[in-house]
């Protein structure tokens, strides 16, 4: 996502900066979600080759039904 340009106040009028002493920080909690959460970003090539998640999902469905079937997973 492209950052904005200008920073636009939208601090609600009951609060102050004074109330965060610690300052605003941008993405504060994002590795924490990024460890918690189960996305997975598709390089561009592939990502082009399946147009919604139920696609790539039939597809390692497929592969992993195939690898049970020759006895490559458990």
């Amino acid at each position: 996502m492209k950052k904005a340009d200008t920073i636009k106040d939208t601090l609600r009028p009951e609060y102050t900066a004074a109330d965060f002493p610690a300052g605003f920080v941008r993405g504060k909690y994002a590795s924490k979600a990024a460890i918690s959460s189960n996305i997975v970003v598709l390089e561009p090539e592939l990502a082009a080759a399946f147009p919604n998640s139920t696609a790539v999902n039939d597809a390692l469905r497929a592969i992993l039904q195939a690898a049970r079937h020759i006895g490559a997973h458990p």
